[in-house]
């Protein structure tokens, strides 16, 4: 990502790069490939529990697998430039991870509030929530993502007729204020309020409420493997695109300023995609309980409504 728009020099950052690329995206590659591949596998055929937080897990599974059939491209092109021709092909390939990050994101934010309105509002719930409703905010997100984005990011390049290197140097289309803020805002920090704000929620409400089930204790360890699969891949590399911002917007000027904010946000860009691996908390956690729920007695419908597997 790093762009050579003054007479700074980025090279020592973009050798360094070439190596602690494909260093993090490997290892990030094998296990997310084996990680959503085993939980669409639990999730799809194993379990045929089609509860709401099934279905929000499958998408996210689905949506990670987005994220990650790029990444081998992204390592090729890491140390490789393409011909002209390939331009089509790179901007699909960015679209698929850019999609791939911010549906998982929004995705996230989904389940956040699924998990709230069942646990702080469970009467409320029972009208709100149900396997279909789930089914069709997937569906919304994933339209909305694919709406939003992929027309946008086919303007991040110039038509070039020579050799350029895919998923780096952005053009200033894709560098511009409105639409910096809206990636800052509408694709981090408004999900990222909504999460936090749910997740504390909720747990409070169960704190509150003296219940130590089984069910309850779950509960709250998906809330903090959500929370923490959402804030520590994506918080980073939100700042760095920010501080990123500024340099193109010639705010930072100073050369070794913008060394560090090239080597910053290319690492933070690359752990982002942890996320694939983090999230497999997420599903360890939800296929336990809902392979516990098939043989636990019936609870009574409060209770129910605010801690079976269903609801959370």
């Amino acid at each position: 990502m790093s762009d050579n728009m003054t007479n700074c020099s980025f090279k020592e950052v973009d050798d360094a790069m070439r190596y602690v690329e494909l260093i993090i995206y490997l290892p990030i590659f094998i296990i997310g490939v084996v990680v959503n591949a085993a939980a669409l596998l639990v999730f799809c055929v194993f379990l045929r529990k089609w509860t709401e937080t099934t279905i929000y897990m499958t998408s996210l599974a689905l949506m990670d697998t987005l994220l990650l059939l790029p990444l081998p491209f992204k390592m090729h092109a890491t140390n490789h430039q393409w011909p002209a021709s390939f331009q089509l092909i790179c901007s699909t390939l960015e679209s698929l991870y850019f999609v791939g990050i911010y549906g998982s994101i929004y995705t996230i934010m989904c389940i956040a509030v699924d998990r709230w309105v069942a646990i702080c509002h469970p009467f409320k719930a029972k009208q709100l929530r149900s396997p279909r409703a789930a089914l069709v905010t997937c569906v919304v997100v994933w339209f909305v993502v694919l709406s939003s984005l992929s027309p946008t990011i086919y303007r991040f390049r110039k038509d070039e007729e020579k050799a350029f290197q895919c998923f780096h140097r952005f053009s200033e289309a894709g560098w511009s204020p409105p639409l910096i803020i809206c990636v800052q805002v509408f694709g981090f920090l408004l999900p990222a309020l909504v999460v936090v704000y749910c997740s504390v929620h909720t747990i409070w409400t169960l704190q509150q409420s003296g219940q130590r089930s089984a069910q309850s204790r779950a509960c709250v360890k998906i809330i903090f493997s959500s929370l923490i699969a959402f804030l520590l891949p994506f918080t980073p590399s939100h700042l760095g695109i920010f501080l990123q911002f500024l340099v193109r917007q010639k705010i930072i000027l100073d050369c070794g300023a913008q060394s560090s904010i090239s080597l910053f946000i290319q690492v933070t860009m690359c752990l982002s995609n942890v996320t694939c691996c983090l999230d497999a908390f997420c599903y360890y956690f939800i296929a336990h309980e809902v392979r516990s729920s098939k043989h636990s007695f019936r609870m009574t419908s409060q209770r129910r409504a605010t801690f079976s597997t269903s609801e959370v």
